[in-house]
C-alpha cells in the first residue's frame, strides 16, 4: 500500500484546512496514521492519489447506495447542469422528488428540503416545539443527530436529566431543554416523561442507531416509546438521515413498527450531493413558513443538482430493488466474520440491519452506547489498517456503520471475505 502522495497532501492540507480535513473523522484520529486522499471512484471502488484501489464500505457515509458514478445518475446530472444549477426559485425537480419521498412514507404529506441532515434535524425540533407549544426534547445517548447546539450534549454523572454541552462553544443554556435517555432502556424514558409531564415536545431517535456503530432497538423498546409518546402528546421525531431508503424503499421505521410524526432525511435522497429534508402530515407542516409562523429558509434549499441526483437515485433504487440482495450480502459477511473470529480466538459482535452493519471488537452484546464503548478500539485500529492493506476501505472508527452498495459484486465480497480473515489473523497475533 503506497501512501507517499497522500502524506504529502495531508501535510499541505493542514496549512489552510483545520486539521487538514473538513470533517473530523476524515483525519483518521481514532486509527492513527495519515488519511488517504481520494482521486476518483467508480462502481464499488475508490482510488487514492497513490493509485491504491479499495472496495468502498464508507460510501460517502451512506449516500452512494448505487456505488460511484452510476450512469443513470450522471446522465440526469449532466442534463440539469446544461440548463442551470441555482435559481433562488422553485423548479419542477423539487416537486418530483417530494412526490417520490412522500409516496414512500405513508404517514407524511409534505416535505421541506434543506441542505444537510443537521439542518433537517434542528428544523424538525423547532417544528415539534412550534406545533406542541412545549420545549423539551428527549434524545438517546450514542445517537447523533447533527451538530446543532441543543443536540451536542452528554449525560452528566449518571443523572439522566442533567445535561452538559459535549463541545466547547455550546452554552449550557442551549442544552437546558435536552433530556438524555438510554437506547433500549424504556425505564429511562419513563423517568423523564414522569419528571417533565407537560413540557416534552418530542422524542428524537435513530430507528436503527448508526452513529455508535449499528445498534438495533428491541421490539419492546420501540412499542414502549411509541405508547409513551401517544399517551403524553409527545411527537415522535424519527431521524432517517442515515436509514432512509437504505433497507427498503422507504424508511426503517416501517420495518420496526415505529410511526413517526416528523421524519428527517439526508444522504441517499441527494444521491451524493448536499441535501436534507424534514416532513410530516399536513396539520404539522401547516406550521412551517410561509403557511405558518415557524420560520425556516435556505438560499440553496432544493438546489437543482441535489434534486436531480436524488430523483435519479431513487428511481434507480426502485428499478433495481436491491434490498433482498443486501440482506444476503450482509448475512454472508456476518458468517465470514464469525467463522474467522472463532478460528483466531478474537471476540467480535456483528450487528447488522439491511445494508448497514458494524463489527464490534467485544464479547458482550452491543445494545446501547455503554456496551458499544466496551469495544476494543486498539484491536479495531489494527484491523482497520490490515483491511486497508488488503484493499478494503472502512470508516476509520469503531463507532461507525459500514455500508453496502448495489455495485458490489460477488467477486468483491469474496475479496472482502479473504481480507477479513487476514485482518482478524493480524489482530490475533499482535
Amino acid at each position: 500500500m503506497k501512501t507517499q502522495k497522500s502524506v504529502e497532501l495531508y501535510i499541505k492540507a493542514q496549512q489552510h484546512l483545520v486539521g487538514g480535513v473538513n470533517s473530523p473523522v476524515r483525519a483518521f484520529k481514532s486509527v492513527g496514521g495519515s488519511p488517504i486522499f481520494i482521486e476518483k471512484g467508480f462502481g464499488s471502488k475508490i482510488y487514492d492519489v497513490d493509485g491504491n484501489e479499495y472496495i468502498d464500505f464508507v460510501q460517502a457515509y451512506g449516500p452512494m447506495i448505487l456505488g460511484h458514478r452510476m450512469p443513470s445518475v450522471e446522465k440526469a446530472l449532466k442534463e440539469t447542469l446544461n440548463v442551470g444549477y441555482a435559481f433562488g426559485a422553485t423548479t419542477e425537480l423539487e416537486i418530483q422528488l417530494a412526490e417520490i419521498v412522500c409516496d414512500a412514507f405513508p404517514h407524511m404529506d409534505k416535505v421541506r428540503f434543506v441542505n444537510s441532515g443537521t439542518e433537517a434535524v434542528f428544523s424538525a425540533l423547532r417544528l415539534a416545539r412550534a406545533y406542541s407549544g412545549k420545549n423539551k426534547i428527549i434524545k438517546f445517548s450514542g445517537c447523533y443527530h447533527g451538530h446543532a447546539d441543543s443536540l451536542l450534549v452528554a449525560a452528566g454523572s449518571g443523572v439522566a436529566t442533567f445535561c452538559l454541552p459535549d463541545s466547547q462553544g455550546v452554552p449550557v443554556d442551549a442544552v437546558k431543554n435536552t433530556l438524555i435517555a438510554e437506547y433500549n432502556n424504556l425505564d429511562s424514558v419513563k423517568m423523564l416523561v414522569k419528571s417533565f409531564p407537560n413540557d416534552i415536545a418530542g422524542i428524537i431517535i435513530e430507528p436503527i442507531a448508526g452513529n455508535m456503530g449499528v445498534v438495533l432497538p428491541t421490539p419492546e423498546f420501540i412499542a414502549g416509546i411509541q405508547k409513551l409518546a401517544c399517551e403524553n402528546n409527545i411527537l415522535m421525531i424519527v431521524d432517517e438521515v442515515m436509514t432512509g431508503f437504505r433497507s427498503k424503499f422507504g424508511g426503517a421505521q416501517d420495518l420496526i413498527n415505529l410511526q413517526a410524526d416528523i421524519t428527517t432525511f439526508g444522504k441517499i435522497i441527494g444521491g451524493g450531493f448536499p441535501v436534507g429534508a424534514y416532513g410530516a402530515r399536513d396539520e404539522i407542516m401547516q406550521k412551517v413558513s410561509p403557511l405558518g409562523e415557524m420560520y425556516q429558509a435556505g438560499t440553496l434549499s432544493g438546489n437543482p443538482m441535489s434534486m436531480s441526483a436524488g430523483l435519479a437515485t431513487l428511481k434507480e433504487l426502485k428499478k433495481q430493488n436491491p434490498y433482498t440482495q443486501f440482506e444476503k450480502n450482509t448475512t454472508f459477511l456476518e458468517e465470514i466474520f464469525y467463522q474467522s473470529a472463532q478460528k483466531y480466538g478474537v471476540a467480535v459482535q456483528f450487528n447488522r440491519f439491511g445494508s448497514m452493519f458494524t463489527p464490534f471488537f467485544t464479547a458482550k452484546n452491543v445494545t446501547n452506547f455503554k456496551t458499544a464503548q466496551l469495544a476494543d478500539t486498539q484491536k479495531f485500529k489494527r484491523f482497520f489498517w490490515a483491511m486497508m492493506e488488503q484493499g478494503v476501505f472502512l470508516p476509520p472508527s469503531q463507532f461507525e456503520s459500514w455500508f453496502l452498495s448495489s455495485a458490489m459484486t460477488s467477486t468483491d465480497l469474496q475479496k472482502v471475505a479473504n481480507a477479513v480473515d487476514y485482518a482478524l489473523y493480524k489482530v490475533a497475533i499482535h
